[in-house]
């Protein structure tokens, strides 16, 4: 039976656009757990704090479910997929109205150990 070297969290529905957050976990990918950490720590942005909490979560899974050491984990995937949209409309002038786009994101961060 193959061991598992790897593990996985996922935050659904989050109130930050898509865009932003790749911004973000483009920064992190590919990088040691403790620098990722670091390097969200002073981002300043809500999908910043939002990504820290499932790379925790990601971490905690790790240690807890597969027994893996948190100081040879490295982020191997993440991204950052649509979901709903909340559709809010504006009035403008002549009585007409503009339409609002209140995105979501599902962020996924996947840890591996490294090899």
């Amino acid at each position: 039976m193959a061991e598992i070297t790897s593990a996985k969290a996922t935050a659904r529905t989050v109130r930050v656009s898509p865009r932003k957050t790749r911004l973000v976990l483009d920064l992190i990918r590919g990088k040691r757990v403790s620098d990722a950490i670091a390097t969200l720590k002073f981002t300043p942005t809500s999908a910043a704090h939002e990504i820290e909490k499932v790379l925790n979560s990601a971490i905690a899974n790790a240690e807890n479910n597969f027994g893996l050491e948190k100081s040879n984990l490295v982020i191997s995937e993440t991204f950052a997929n649509e979901g709903p949209t909340m559709k809010r409309f504006r009035p403008r002038a002549k009585g007409s109205a503009s339409p609002i786009n209140k995105r979501t994101t599902h962020i996924t961060v996947v840890v591996a150990e490294k090899e």
